[in-house]
């Protein structure tokens, strides 16, 4: 078991876009076994290669969040090709952005086009909460957190307050 490093706010790595997997190799298959060793034992239910620092288009995600299980999916170079509905993702939080969260406006069905750990490509669509997951997994990488995604004044308040703790030494640069 590898965990990786989850980079937090504000990493000027996490607004990168992401580049896309050319070729599915072992490097890949282990990078995707330590993203899903990382997503549990934060615990999530969701993490991109981005957040670890990898400049990759990999996502892995479980919405049951079961760490003996271990029922991921893998979804690479995931694009969002279609979305419906909305719905109001309550109580929203990232492992990027910790000790904060906020209801964020979400599609409720998604449709997400990709390929799996294999190589082979992937159609499917998503409702309910694992839409809002792989929503707020490609946005990573696309360079955005879900922070982007609330109101100004929320997130003003949220980023003064972690300029705050960084001038106070109370969390890293």
């Amino acid at each position: 078991m590898t965990v990786l490093k989850i980079l937090t706010y504000p990493d000027p790595f996490l607004t990168r876009t992401a580049m896309p997997v050319e070729t599915i190799d072992d490097e890949i298959q282990e990078i995707i076994e330590n993203m899903a060793d990382t997503m549990y034992k934060a615990p999530g239910v969701g993490l991109a290669a981005i957040q670890a620092g990898i400049d990759k288009r990999i996502i892995v995600y479980d919405p049951s969040a079961d760490p003996v299980k271990r029922e991921f999916s893998v979804v690479i170079n995931p694009e969002i090709i279609g979305m419906e509905g909305e719905t109001v993702s309550e109580n929203e939080g990232c492992l990027s952005v910790p000790d904060y969260r906020s209801d964020v406006r979400r599609s409720r069905v998604v449709t997400i086009r990709g390929m799996d750990r294999s190589g082979n490509p992937v159609e499917f669509c998503a409702e309910d909460f694992p839409a809002v997951i792989l929503q707020h997994e490609i946005d990573h990488l696309n360079g955005i957190l879900f922070i982007e995604r609330i109101s100004m004044i929320k997130r003003n308040l949220y980023k003064s307050r972690i300029k705050k703790a960084i001038k106070k030494g109370e969390l890293p640069i």
